[in-house]
């Protein structure tokens, strides 16, 4: 990490030794050590918080890609639906229009006629409504 050499370290000990004292030397070393195991704990939980804040960065990206691909196919889902339903309602307006009575009097409009093929108190049959026969026909 300093790049300090054996025979460096060497010199440095011996000049600590002269400057420090015998008695007092394994105490500072003691406590330089302390002070150096920190300074890498401190070094670590660095490193460690700008990993975490880097991996968060991406997955807010991440996060924001899929928010705007979710956006986008919403978008084109709500048109497909809308396009859908607008061809229904022209499909559904076609035979309407076809199909469509004339306009009744203003004297029957207090008695409304049902449509053909219903009776006032609704569909005579599901059969008939289809044009099928509840008995089959013979053949003769």
């Amino acid at each position: 990490m300093f790049d300090i050499s054996f025979s460096e370290i060497l010199i440095i000990a011996v000049v600590a030794l002269i400057v420090i004292g015998p008695e007092r030397l394994p105490k500072v070393a003691r406590t330089l050590g302390h002070l150096f195991g920190r300074m890498q704990r401190y070094v670590g939980d660095v490193k460690a918080d700008i990993s975490r804040e880097m991996q968060l960065d991406e997955l807010r990206a991440l996060q924001n890609s899929m928010q705007d691909a979710a956006r986008s196919i919403e978008q084109t889902v709500s048109k497909e639906v809308s396009a859908a339903e607008s061809d229904f309602k022209q499909i559904a307006d076609i035979p309407a229009a076809e199909n469509a009575a004339p306009v009744a009097d203003t004297n029957d409009a207090a008695s409304p006629q049902p449509p053909p093929g219903l009776s006032a108190s609704g569909p005579e049959s599901p059969q008939l409504e289809l044009g099928l026969d509840s008995k089959p026909q013979k053949q003769a």
